[in-house]
């Protein structure tokens, strides 16, 4: 078996057990077929041939922050370069992007970025990454590649970087390996599957992925081009978990159509709609429903405008003329002939939608009768900020329809029968469960088994885990590189820490005192002071006889550590002891722990 650094039972019982000579469990008809399939390669040389690394960086173990590097031999391509969002206890941090320590010996090896689509957790890290990775080539089908030029300029980045446009039917060559893409569904055009031929064998990563026949785009998944690449053998799938959980199928982008119409027919005010700036289809939708029901329509949100501009641009969204107007001209346009699209379904803090719920948009201010529509399912981890913008948007007299409320969204990732389906096209002999929480990964890969993949052939791994897969001798964890999150504040990547958060929560929870002592600095004795400052602990004025208290236990702490020759001067020392005086105080009278930043100022 391989070696597991994590230590659960989970991940053991579904880790490699078999050793390259032992013999497989009795397997049934499908396994013996998948296991004759040689990938075009004579068996005799299979034991001198290198093993396939996969290494998952980012998305396993969490949602978001996607990326994987696969290497054969000397050379290594990358799939995706995604963010993920900040949880509450990510004090200040505005984005997470993947910790690529493991790539730093590697770059003059990396042959590719290539990118299964354009949501952000899938390419908001690029322009964070790329510096770092030497800016390496990226590949990216035609609507990809525009979501990541508009990234890539707003950060300056563009002209800097190697950007190629690729489709369904072409094949790049990685050293030696050659990279190809299968046409799938997903909530945004263009979406595909990474399919990497090695000399080995073939590695399919499905990216994001449903099984839509009626896509809004009109381009719904290759299946044929799939179950012939199963039909041709494929040694190892990684595919997207996210949906696992949910029985059935996904419902087709079609659905909410119908929801809408119902929405459009009922409202006699302005039409508020929130989605992602990425979901294009949404956006296009909401032109065709204006267009039909006679009602202009404006764009709010700086990417909103950007990606939309540019999707027009390339062909991919179709608005009438006339139909747009500007931000600055909603005012001007009747309320019952106006639909406002916006970026903020998430409760992103600076987004349009939390500024209009707080009542300090530029343009757009609630009126009695709006509707307020959030096109799309919160996010783990978001959604009492999406709860708070719905409770402002309500007392502001908006009528506001969410998911739960009405069929305002549906998912872009397969469930469990797609799931199935997907495997029964592709076959694996090797499978590994991406994009999900732990417990999605573990379901997926039990759905993995159920359709007839070996159970040591199925690993549940993690962040960071090194997955080594040899053909006939079995997929083993390996090793563990580093992996964890960056975090992005402001203009610093990387400058934020956990120590960096963890003071931040002690100042969000306990506040911070500072004392300031005034000192001779021939003699060390006190002058002046001290002099304690109160932010978050107590309110100085109603606190007086509290803070008299606390000064006295300073002086008092002050004095007797300069009565020692060894310590009288010895100002670290005497900021210590201020410090751990002070926090014993307030931790004896408040039971809380403030933050202590003595200053000794000499004279």
């Amino acid at each position: 078996m391989g070696r597991c650094p994590h230590g659960k039972e989970g991940l053991r019982a579904l880790s490699t057990r078999h050793q390259p000579n032992q013999p497989n469990q009795q397997q049934n008809p499908r396994q013996q077929q998948q296991n004759q399939q040689q990938q075009g390669r004579p068996r005799g040389r299979e034991r001198n041939e290198q093993p396939i690394r996969i290494v998952p960086l980012g998305g396993l173990g969490e949602i978001g922050k996607n990326m994987m590097a696969v290497g054969y031999g000397d050379d290594l391509v990358i799939v995706d370069a995604g963010l993920m969002f900040p949880d509450e206890e990510m004090l200040g941090v505005d984005l997470v992007i993947p910790d690529i320590s493991y790539l730093a010996d590697k770059l003059d090896r990396i042959r590719g970025i290539f990118i299964t689509h354009g949501h952000e957790d899938h390419i908001g890290a690029l322009p964070y990454l790329l510096p770092q990775l030497g800016f390496p080539p990226v590949y990216a089908t035609k609507l990809t590649h525009g979501l990541i030029s508009v990234k890539l300029r707003e950060h300056k980045l563009l002209e800097r970087a190697r950007m190629q446009v690729v489709d369904a039917n072409d094949e790049i060559a990685a050293g030696t390996m050659r990279v190809g893409f299968l046409r799938v569904n997903h909530s945004i055009p263009d979406a595909v599957a990474v399919v990497i031929h090695t000399p080995v064998g073939t590695v399919v990563h499905t990216g994001d992925y449903k099984i839509d026949y009626t896509p809004v785009d009109g381009q719904p998944a290759d299946l044929g081009a799939i179950a012939e690449l199963g039909a041709k053998g494929v040694l190892v799938l990684c595919a997207d978990s996210t949906r696992v959980e949910s029985p059935g199928y996904t419902p087709s982008e079609g659905v909410v159509r119908e929801t809408f119409e119902m929405l459009f027919n009922k409202a006699e005010g302005r039409i508020i709609v929130a989605t992602f700036a990425s979901l294009l289809s949404r956006v296009q939708l909401m032109a065709d429903l204006a267009a039909q029901h006679g009602r202009k329509l404006a764009l709010v949100g700086h990417s909103m405008v950007n990606n939309v501009q540019m999707a027009i641009e390339l062909g991919y969204l179709r608005i009438p003329a006339g139909l747009m107007v500007s931000a600055e001209d909603i005012n001007r346009v009747p309320a019952g002939k106006l639909v406002i699209v916006c970026t903020g379904s998430q409760g992103e803090p600076t987004s349009a939608l939390t500024r209009i719920a707080n009542g300090d948009h530029r343009f757009v201010q609630i009126q009695p009768g709006d509707t307020v529509v959030l096109s799309s399912t919160p996010i783990v981890g978001n959604e009492q900020a999406v709860a708070r913008n719905i409770d402002n948007l309500m007392r502001q007299g908006a009528d506001v329809y969410y998911q739960g409320r009405a069929q305002v969204h549906v998912s872009g990732h397969a469930s469990r029968e797609e799931m199935k389906l997907m495997l029964a096209l592709l076959k694996p002999r090797y499978f590994v469960p991406v994009h999900g929480e732990y417990r999605m990964l573990a379901q997926h890969a039990e759905v993995a088994v159920s359709m007839g993949v070996s159970r040591e052939n199925v690993v549940v791994a993690q962040d960071g885990d090194i997955i080594e897969v040899v053909p006939e001798r079995g997929i083993h964890i390996v090793d563990h590189a580093p992996s964890g999150n960056v975090y992005v504040d402001g203009l610093g990547v990387g400058d934020v820490g956990q120590i960096v958060l963890r003071d931040r929560q002690v100042l969000s929870r306990d506040g911070i005192l500072v004392v300031v002592v005034t000192v001779d600095s021939e003699t060390g004795e006190p002058i002046a002071g001290p002099d304690i400052i109160s932010r978050g602990v107590v309110y100085e004025r109603e606190s007086e006889e509290l803070m008299d208290a606390a000064r006295a236990r300073v002086i008092n702490a002050f004095r007797a550590a300069s009565q020692n020759p060894r310590h009288s001067a010895d100002w670290g020392f005497l900021k210590n002891k201020i410090r751990d005086t002070l926090s014993e105080f307030f931790f004896d009278r408040l039971k809380r722990r403030p933050m202590v930043l003595p200053l000794i100022v000499e004279v």
